[in-house]
């Protein structure tokens, strides 16, 4: 199958914008959906999606906030049956590792597209210490989180999003579920020494249980519900069933993952 136009759901996220820039780099037509970009796509604006599937050859679907979160699953149902009817031939979701209930999503997904779909599941992001919802307790010396001592094969974007665009380019990958880690598991504890010895700066780690993490986070004026919902899948996540690393990166790829302490020296 030749695909030349892709749409990136969440184009200016994590990785949505690593997607984008390879599949560009390549030479590809990338269609850049997001709330405020060229090519609108909200996810809770339903009605908005076929004019931004159309065209598209392929897509990579990312879910915001998360695909284990309520609404989700309904959602994959809805933009399968869009992308269906706007002839989109193939589809690569991002999916959570270990998450029972991304797992039904990505099944409605497939079941609703009737496209080829490969799901994409990846580890805890090595660059939520960096970008996202912890980066600036991170960059202030202070990393608080419900993980306790259970460690985390802490997978680095750049290998998931090349991973992604090889998904989307390849016919090999069709059907297929890909586990993505780094090569190594990580605790919090171990995070921080790493993050402390790249910056030249301390940073501490504390751990909190999932009810305290909750009130930082409606501190920091996430609504409780959301806050709620949050801290019990990083609490859940992070009980030890994911502790193991997988070679996902290597069978795809070729070659073995970024490990934490290089992301933490190159970023």
């Amino acid at each position: 199958m030749t695909i030349r136009t892709v749409l990136v759901t969440g184009a200016t996220g994590k990785t949505g914008r690593r997607v984008a820039e390879r599949l560009a780099a390549r030479g590809l037509t990338v269609r850049e959906g997001s709330r405020s970009g060229a090519v609108p796509f909200d996810w809770e604006a339903p009605e908005g999606w076929a004019a931004a599937l159309r065209g598209a050859d392929a897509a990579y679907v990312n879910y915001y906030p998360d695909l284990a979160a309520p609404g989700a699953t309904e959602a994959m149902g809805a933009f399968g049956a869009a992308a269906a009817r706007e002839g989109v031939r193939r589809l690569t979701l991002l999916s959570g590792r270990g998450e029972p209930a991304a797992v039904a999503a990505e099944e409605t997904l497939r079941e609703a597209a009737g496209v080829e779909l490969t799901v994409v599941r990846g580890a805890f992001f090595a660059q939520n210490f960096t970008e996202g919802l912890l980066a600036e307790g991170v960059a202030a010396g202070e990393l608080v989180f419900p993980a306790g001592d259970t460690p985390e094969p802490f997978v680095d974007v750049a290998d998931l999003a090349d991973v992604v665009v090889e998904t989307l380019l390849s016919d090999a990958h069709a059907g297929l579920v890909h586990e993505l880690t780094g090569p190594r598991a990580l605790t919090f504890a171990e995070v921080a020494a790493e993050l402390s010895r790249a910056s030249g700066r301390p940073v501490t780690y504390t751990s909190v249980t999932a009810e305290a993490y909750a009130e930082l986070l409606t501190g920091f004026g996430l609504p409780r519900p959301e806050a709620e919902w949050l801290a019990d899948l990083f609490a859940t996540l992070l009980d030890g069933h994911n502790a193991e690393p997988t070679d996902g990166v290597k069978r795809v790829l070729g070659r073995e993952p970024r490990s934490f302490a290089r992301f933490a020296a190159e970023g």
